[in-house]
């Protein structure tokens, strides 16, 4: 070991010499060798439209911070491919400080590289960890299409969980799925009345689709996550029918005659039998992080307002109209207005109430928390931004709701958010409850974040789109097939997408 080694055992070497030690001359508070770095964007096999990793700054007595570290000195990461001779750009932006004393890097790929990455982080000049982490070619980036051909493989280097609870009980009412009888029903029962179906066909790993109605635009966000996943594993043949409206439309019981069909949709609810798969909002923002959204999955991580005892002692609602109680909301903050701030930023479906309740501007994202307690209340069906809220640094009041995303069923009122009755009845009782119980309430608040970062990260995303489509296949009566009327789904065929997969034919040496 090195004199700088020693460094941080100096205060108990020196004892009562301690004081002696002018502040210039101490030991920096971070240790960048006792510092951690995991995740899997220190993985080469782990292909992700956007790859992260997480640094856990930890001091020299091996203390993890639980704070971001006084002082000047940052982290920050160096990216470059293995060999000069491969020039691709990669977008390296800062690590995002979670004030918790640990830190997200995320970095996008613009090309594929094939000998492999080379990645420094730094604290000050110091290598943290077991930098320089060395990722052994060949490195794919987002538009490469280069599927794993073993699905077990990929499971495994994506560390994906063995079973996602949703899943298992959304399957429960379809131990057989008979295709025929999909077909001669969906496009009667639902595509009429509802208008928002799209039949999927997957077959030898390209997507074919037709749209069975006239509002089915969001078809874009799963035509993106269904070809970004088969550029990265070979897919099952399957052909399913996804619901790209707001409400799920399979209401009969397994017990019904005729019973329930398998629809996909991306909400449930608590008397319907759809299939659920993530939100296209968490979709498009996993698939678009570091390039066409800023409130994403990740990035919220890094923008939690400030510290828990600095925030503003109230409670926070901003949303749209589209539902009654959100009018109540207006009603109580203005009657309350040192418990809650609530206002509606644009009417739509009660347009004769703006002129009593009023109307207010659009809050950035990120300024949501620099209030201490944020209000979930549905929209017309379950409000997308409550994974976001979680992910952020304040206590979630969440109304009671019928309806529910695919990573619900991992949560439990009072200990990750603090239920409030439907009809917001007891939500004053809750937010005065909250800050008599600063606490207790800053705890739930941090176990929610917790549980959101364990659930929400990009690739349990993957994860579980490949799942319900791998248990959609296996239960298939019959095969599927390219139907009239569908159309290929291409994979983007522009420079952007240019890469030598070595799983299609070998990879040229270098010259």
């Amino acid at each position: 070991m090195g004199s700088r080694g020693l460094l941080p055992l100096l205060p108990l070497l020196l004892g009562a010499a301690l004081p002696l030690l002018r502040p210039a001359e101490s030991a920096d508070p971070v240790s960048a060798e006792r510092s951690l770095a995991w995740g899997p964007g220190l993985d080469a096999g782990l292909t992700l439209p956007v790859r992260y990793f997480y640094i856990q700054a930890v001091s020299p007595a091996g203390h993890n911070f639980s704070r971001s570290p006084p002082g000047r000195t940052q982290f920050k990461v160096v990216i470059k491919a293995l060999s000069p001779k491969e020039v691709t750009r990669i977008y390296t932006p800062r690590p995002l400080d979670r004030n918790d004393g640990t830190f997200l890097m995320r970095y996008r790929m613009y090309g594929s590289v094939r000998k492999g990455l080379k990645i420094e982080i730094l604290y000050g000049d110091q290598h943290v960890a077991q930098s320089p982490y060395i990722l052994k070619g060949p490195v794919y980036h987002e538009y490469c299409d280069c599927p794993e051909e073993d699905p077990e493989i990929w499971q495994n280097v994506m560390s994906c969980p063995s079973q996602e609870p949703q899943i298992t009980k959304d399957f429960i009412s379809f131990p057989t799925i008979d295709l025929q009888r999909m077909l001669k029903e969906i496009p009667t029962k639902f595509s009429q009345t509802r208008g928002a179906i799209v039949h999927y066909t997957i077959l030898n790993n390209h997507i074919y689709r037709r749209s069975l109605g006239k509002y089915t635009d969001f078809k874009m966000f799963s035509d993106e996550m269904f070809l970004s996943l088969a550029r990265k594993v070979r897919l099952p043949d399957v052909e399913f029918y996804l619901n790209v409206g707001d409400w799920p439309v399979e209401y009969r019981k397994a017990n019904d005659t005729p019973g329930p069909i398998p629809v996909i949709s991306w909400c449930g609810s608590v008397d319907s039998r759809d299939i659920v798969l993530p939100t296209y909002d968490v979709t498009h923002s996993t698939l678009e992080t570091l390039r066409g959204v800023t409130n994403d999955l990740l990035s919220i991580q890094g923008n939690t307002g400030p510290f828990w005892e600095n925030k503003t002692e109230r409670a926070l609602f901003r949303g749209r109209d589209s539902r009654e109680e959100r009018l109540h909301l207006v009603k109580l903050s203005k009657e309350n207005p040192e418990l809650l701030d609530a206002g509606i930023t644009g009417y739509f479906f009660f347009r004769e109430k703006e002129k009593e309740l009023g109307k207010v501007q659009l809050m950035g994202f990120f300024d949501f928390f620099k209030y201490k307690y944020q209000v979930n209340v549905d929209g017309t069906v379950a409000a997308y931004r409550f994974p976001y809220l979680l992910l952020g640094d304040s206590l979630v009041l969440k109304q009671d709701s019928q309806y529910y995303e695919h990573f619900y069923i991992g949560l439990k009122p009072w200990k990750h958010y603090v239920p409030v009755k439907r009809n917001l009845e007891d939500l004053l009782e809750k937010i005065k409850w909250a800050k008599e119980n600063d606490e207790e309430a800053r705890k739930i608040a941090k176990e929610g974040q917790l549980m959101a970062r364990e659930l929400l990260q990009p690739h349990r995303l993957y994860c579980y789109y490949y799942k319900v489509i791998q248990k959609y296949a296996k239960r298939q009566a019959s095969k599927p097939e390219i139907r009239d009327g569908m159309e290929l789904v291409p994979q983007p065929d522009d420079r952007d997408s240019v890469c030598s997969c070595h799983r299609k034919k070998p990879l040229r040496e270098d010259l």
